[in-house]
């Protein structure tokens, strides 16, 4: 059975806008998916506010629709699917390194640099990959990444973080912003997920983790705008108990919000395979964040 309505990352799509979606791809069934998401992006305007297409999220929406039986796609070409494992590097620059202890202070300063090079993004995958427990997967939607180095003794990585795309729909979350389902739709871009926090497991400096979580979210607010055109005013994020006790997050000023209902990123009411509740932390970089998300 199809769901009655269906949501787009801020678009609540409706019978037209599947029909059209569906008169594109079986007119034009000889374009790849990428072509066919970027005919879709374009035609129903879905697109940032710098004007670039939601590309990921659409092809993550087209796929769900096959996957409900409402359209057929083609055949997908040679790549990388989002969401998919990637072959992790696995080289010397890698491997487990003489420990570093201390204090933040020890180490100071502290360097956030964003990922952009291939060889920064080869080498974020290795140290996610080896060594967080999630390991590296290809980010839902938009995502930033970042490198954390100290700069003594000598500069040398000591964290990786990552954000992306919120979830669709979190009840704890939602109930503390005080959201509906509409005003989710409309809002749901201002918030943003940190979907992988690494301290590589040969550091052991005090506090570093709380630092670290303060000063990249100032970063992110920033480098998110530039990139997609919009100012988050809410970071969210999942901490699994049965690992963590989420204290570094709390120490940064993080909010336990309460705790996921085991039914993965869109919180579905029926999940197909119920999961482990997660705890769920929400930062607001604005004083008025509930406020603002709830557009009042």
């Amino acid at each position: 059975m199809h769901e009655d309505v269906w949501h787009f990352v801020g678009h609540e799509v409706g019978v037209e806008d599947l029909r059209l979606i569906r008169e594109v791809v079986g007119r034009f069934g000889g374009l790849s998916r990428g072509e066919l998401v970027h005919t879709v992006c374009e035609l129903l305007e879905w697109k940032r506010p710098t004007g670039r297409l939601k590309g990921r999220e659409c092809r993550e929406f087209l796929e769900r629709l096959e996957g409900a039986g409402v359209l057929t796609l083609p055949g997908k070409r040679t790549g990388r699917p989002v969401g998919s494992r990637t072959r992790v590097p696995m080289t010397a620059r890698g491997d487990a390194q003489v420990g570093l202890a201390g204090t933040v202070r020890d180490i100071a300063p502290i360097v956030i640099e964003r990922v952009q090079a291939a060889d920064d993004r080869l080498l974020f995958r290795e140290f996610v990959g080896r060594y967080h427990y999630l390991g590296h997967a290809v980010p839902f939607g938009a995502h930033l990444r970042y490198l954390v180095y100290a700069s003594t003794p000598q500069r040398r990585v000591v964290a990786c973080v990552q954000f992306s795309s919120p979830a669709w729909r979190m009840a704890s979350r939602d109930a503390w912003i005080g959201w509906d389902d509409a005003t989710r739709a409309r809002h749901l871009p201002l918030v943003v997920n940190n979907s992988r926090f690494l301290i590589l497991p040969w550091v052991r400096v005090r506090n570093l983790a709380s630092t670290v979580l303060s000063r990249v979210a100032r970063q992110l607010e920033a480098d998110w705008t530039v990139r997609y055109g919009a100012r988050p005013v809410l970071l969210e994020t999942l901490v699994d108990p049965a690992r963590f006790d989420g204290a570094s997050y709390r120490a940064a000023n993080w909010i336990v919000v309460g705790e996921t209902t085991g039914g993965g990123r869109r919180e579905q009411a029926r999940p197909r395979t119920a999961r482990a509740p997660k705890l769920v932390l929400l930062y607001p970089l604005a004083k008025d964040a509930a406020r603002r998300l709830r557009g009042r």
